[in-house]
């Protein structure tokens, strides 16, 4: 996108270079990420940039609507209802495929998340790649051109909110076993706050406790949750000592309710150039015949796991709640970053956080995953090179 730092990072790219800046960020924590990390950065240009920002001022126009909540309280009711929502989400994710349409570049809305994302895996990221590449200190992935210490102070502002840090947790479901860890890790490191598992809470009253790595029962004041329920719906042999549904003495750094609220579940409500026609199932008028160009989709699953790329009437025949999928017009991914043989395709997930007293969220930083496959997931890019989780940088 951006053809003179393409060229710039092909010349100096080299296998041997790419184990050493693998092997950069194993030795952080003595752990090498679970999930493929993609060669190379993808160079934003200008224009680009402009479209996912005003895609993103889009889909946040929609959420600030004053009925907005009125317009989502379906999606707790067909799943979790956590007590004392907040007035609006802490975090916002929003992912965009890079497509052609007619015979133009244009970013497409993919997925909407009121929940976090890699948020410091992503700025340690930057570092590891200026690391080897030091060209590239001369971009930045922070879409408001900010700096990674400023990056950081709104980042703990947003999951620690003034409290001591020993009385703020990252909370998750067997934290050493997630995909993920690689960004509790660095949250640790760099915000400061311990990482607990969901069943090592211990309940008092209406006040939460862990366990500190001296034995002492720690009062937990403020959750930073990376708890996806589909995942704790699953893991009926956990024990937890609470419930979410309890009346808890504790505050949300992302309150679990708008992971269900703002989700794929507002697709359908969304329209415009920048979005994909979507349609609920249970609001689905006939069947199309071209479902080839179609794919279905679970409204609240994780990890892209329960979607069908290649439907068949017959699939959607047997779902039986289908107020909970989606039915989605495929887009043409454009194979736009530039590897050693052949274009990849590419999604960028804009990172945004909402002040407490803020009006909207701030466009923050951005993850990108690349893919050689159908789809963006891991599945579909097995045994392939050039994809998987990296970066988007923009010129200053």
């Amino acid at each position: 996108m951006i053809s003179k730092y393409r060229e710039l990072f092909n010349a100096q790219f080299t296998e041997k270079k790419y184990q050493e800046f693998k092997d950069d960020i194993a030795s952080d924590f003595n752990y090498m990420p679970t999930f493929r990390l993609g060669e190379t950065p993808f160079f934003i240009s200008n224009e680009l940039k402009a479209q996912l920002i005003e895609g993103c001022n889009e889909v946040i126009a929609f959420i600030q609507k004053e009925d907005f909540k009125l317009l989502t309280d379906k999606s707790l009711e067909l799943n979790h209802k956590v007590p004392d929502e907040n007035k609006h989400t802490t975090f916002l994710a929003i992912d965009f495929g890079i497509c052609e349409e007619d015979g133009v570049i244009i970013p497409k809305l993919i997925e909407v998340q009121g929940f976090p994302s890699l948020y410091n895996y992503q700025i340690n990221l930057y570092e590891k790649f200026k690391n080897h590449y030091p060209f590239l200190g001369e971009l930045t992935p922070f879409i408001n051109n900010i700096e990674p210490q400023e990056y950081l102070d709104i980042l703990e502002d947003a999951i620690c909110n003034n409290h001591p840090k020993e009385n703020v947790i990252l909370l998750e479901i067997e934290p050493e076993k997630q995909n993920t860890k690689i960004d509790f890790y660095y949250c640790r490191r760099d915000i400061g706050i311990p990482i607990v598992c969901v069943t090592e809470l211990i309940k008092k009253g209406k006040q939460l406790f862990y366990k500190n790595e001296k034995g002492d029962e720690i009062r937990v004041k403020r959750i930073y949750n990376r708890v996806i329920f589909d995942e704790l719906d699953l893991r009926t042999d956990l024990k937890l000592n609470f419930h979410f549904s309890d009346e808890l003495d504790v505050e949300w750094a992302g309150h679990p309710n708008w992971f269900f609220r703002i989700s794929k579940f507002i697709l359908p409500f969304l329209k415009g150039n920048y979005f994909i026609e979507t349609t609920l199932l249970s609001d689905l008028k006939e069947i199309p015949q071209d479902l080839e160009n179609y794919v279905l989709k679970p409204l609240f699953s994780f990890s892209g796991t329960g979607v069908i790329f290649h439907v068949t009437k017959e699939d959607i025949e047997a779902v039986v709640e289908k107020e909970l999928y989606i039915l989605q017009k495929k887009v043409n991914y454009l194979p736009i970053v530039q590897s050693p043989d052949g274009k990849v395709k590419a999604e960028v997930r804009v990172l945004c956080v909402w002040k407490k007293d803020d009006v909207a969220p701030t466009l923050l930083c951005n993850l990108v995953r690349l893919s050689r496959g159908e789809m963006i997931g891991v599945k579909f890019n097995k045994d392939k090179d050039w994809v998987g989780g990296t970066l988007g940088l923009f010129e200053r």
